[in-house]
C-alpha cells in the first residue's frame, strides 16, 4: 500500500473517533435517522427506510439549507405524485404509454435537476413519478393512491426529523438558522449538453417498461432511480459526452451498495432478531457512511450508497422482518440500470462530435 494512502487512511480513522464538527455531523446524522424512524411508525407510513433515507440525505450543517432540501423534497413528492395519479392509471395499461411516460418526466426531472434554481424538486418530481409508474407495471392491483399517500408521510416524516435535529444543533452551537443563509443559485439559461445528458437518461428509463413486459425483470422503480441518481453530474462536467463522470458514479454506487450490504449481514447475524443489535449496526453504518462522505471527496457518492445500503437492510417496518433481502434487490437494480444505461452512453461517446475527456470534478452533492 502506498505511504500516501496509508496516510490517508490513518487521517480518516483518527477523525472517526476525534471530537470536532465531523464527529458533530455523523452523530447529528444518527439522531436525524433515529427520530425519523420514530416519527414514520407514529404516521403510519408503508416504508420506513424511506422515511430514514430523507431524513439522512437531507441533513446539512448549514440549518436553513436544510430546511430549503426539505421544502423541496416535500414539493417535489406531491408534484410527482399528482401527475403519478393523473396519467400512471392509463400509461400502466399501454406499454408504448408507459414508455413515452417514463422517457419524458424521467427527461425533465433531470433537466431541472441538472439545471433549474429549484433543482432538488424536480429531482423528486422524476423520482417519485418513475417510483410510482413502474411499481403499478409490476404490480397491476397496487393502489396508487395509497402507495403515494405513504411515500409523502414518509418524506415529511424524514423532513420533520432532519429539521428539528438541525435546528437543536445549530441553536447548541449558537448558530440563527436564517444568519448564513446562502444566495439562490443563478438561473441558468439553455444548456444543450444538460438537455442531451437528460434525454440519454431518458432514452434508458424508457426501456424499463420494455424489459418488463419481454422478461418480466425484478427492481426496475429503483432501477430507474439509479439511472437518475448516477446521471445528476455538474453541467461544466458533462461536455460532449457523460459517459466517464456517470461511469464512476456507477461504480461508486455498486461499490457502496455492496459494502455496506456486507455490513448489514454482519450485523444481521450477529442480531439474531435483536432490536437493538440492528439499532446499534445502524448507528454504527451511519457514522462510517457519513464518514466517509464528509472526508473523502472523490468517494462521497460510495459514501452515501454505503450508508443507503445499511438502511435498506437494517431499518424494516418490523425489526422481526430484517433480512439481506433488499440490499440484494438494491444492487440487481444498480446492474439493471447499469445494463440500460451504460449503451446509451457508450454509443453516443464514441458517435459525439468533438468529443473529448470532461476535466475532473467532484461528485454531485448527495442524491439517492
Amino acid at each position: 500500500m502506498q505511504a500516501p494512502l496509508k496516510d490517508s487512511l490513518r487521517t480518516e480513522l483518527s477523525a472517526l473517533v476525534t471530537p470536532g464538527p465531523r464527529m458533530a455531523d455523523e452523530w447529528a446524522c444518527v439522531a436525524s435517522v433515529m427520530l425519523a424512524i420514530v416519527l414514520a411508525h407514529a404516521m403510519g407510513a408503508g416504508m420506513v427506510s424511506w422515511a430514514a433515507f430523507s431524513a439522512f440525505v437531507l441533513l446539512k450543517s448549514d440549518v436553513s439549507e436544510t430546511l430549503l432540501r426539505g421544502v423541496m423534497r416535500i414539493a417535489g413528492t406531491a408534484l410527482g405524485s399528482g401527475l403519478a395519479l393523473a396519467v400512471v392509471p392509463y400509461a400502466a395499461r399501454s406499454l408504448p404509454l408507459s414508455m413515452i411516460a417514463a422517457a419524458l418526466v424521467g427527461a425533465v426531472g433531470l433537466y431541472g435537476m441538472l439545471t433549474a434554481r429549484r433543482a432538488y424538486a424536480w429531482l423528486l418530481f422524476g423520482l417519485t413519478f418513475e417510483m410510482i409508474l413502474l411499481d403499478k407495471i409490476d404490480r397491476p392491483d397496487l393502489d396508487t393512491i395509497g402507495f403515494a399517500q405513504t411515500r409523502l408521510l414518509e418524506v415529511i416524516a424524514g423532513t420533520i426529523a432532519c429539521t428539528i435535529v438541525s435546528l437543536t444543533a445549530g441553536a447548541l452551537a449558537g448558530k440563527r438558522w436564517w444568519a448564513d443563509r446562502k444566495p439562490a443559485p443563478a438561473r441558468m439559461r439553455w444548456q444543450p449538453h444538460a438537455a442531451r445528458h437528460a434525454a440519454q437518461a431518458g432514452l434508458a428509463i424508457a426501456v424499463l417498461p420494455l424489459l418488463h413486459a419481454l422478461f418480466d425483470l425484478p427492481e426496475l422503480p429503483q432501477a430507474a432511480v439509479t439511472i437518475m441518481a448516477v446521471m445528476i453530474v455538474p453541467v461544466a462536467g458533462i461536455g460532449a459526452s457523460g459517459f466517464v463522470p456517470v461511469s464512476r458514479r456507477l461504480l461508486h454506487r455498486a461499490l457502496g451498495c455492496m459494502a455496506g450490504g456486507a455490513l448489514a449481514l454482519a450485523v444481521l447475524l450477529l442480531a439474531q432478531g435483536s432490536a437493538p443489535v440492528l439499532i446499534a449496526g445502524t448507528c454504527i453504518g451511519i457514522v462510517i457512511g457519513r464518514h466517509i462522505e464528509n472526508g473523502l471527496p472523490r468517494v462521497t457518492y460510495l459514501g452515501l450508497q454505503f450508508t443507503l445500503a445499511v438502511l435498506v437492510v437494517l431499518v424494516p417496518d418490523s425489526y422481526a422482518d430484517a433480512r439481506i433481502g433488499p440490499a440484494i434487490q438494491r444492487l440487481v437494480s444498480v446492474f439493471v440500470g447499469m445494463a440500460v444505461l451504460e449503451p446509451v452512453l457508450l454509443t453516443w461517446h464514441f458517435l459525439a462530435p468533438g468529443r473529448k475527456a470532461p476535466a475532473q470534478t467532484p461528485d454531485a452533492g448527495n442524491t439517492e
